[in-house]
């Protein structure tokens, strides 16, 4: 399927759904550290999914994942 539409893609946004979807799984990956919350920016021109999180030691953190789809190549 050819990409029609980007910024944001359908392909980033189910992607960014995905990886919020997953949480849990992530947190299971991430010693002495619970995920608080997941913040996701959809409408972003590249959606955007930022996790909160608190270490063992009760220190904030955060993480970002950004989703870019590169241009199709055909």
């Amino acid at each position: 399927m050819k990409t029609l539409e980007y910024n944001p893609s359908k392909l980033e946004v189910a992607f960014a759904h995905a990886i919020e979807d997953i949480k849990g799984q992530i947190e299971k990956h991430l010693p002495n550290n619970e995920i608080l919350k997941v913040e996701n920016k959809i409408t972003a021109d590249n959606p955007l999914v930022k996790f909160y999180l608190l270490d063992s030691d009760g220190d904030p953190h955060e993480l970002v994942i950004k989703v870019i789809q590169t241009p199709d190549k055909f």
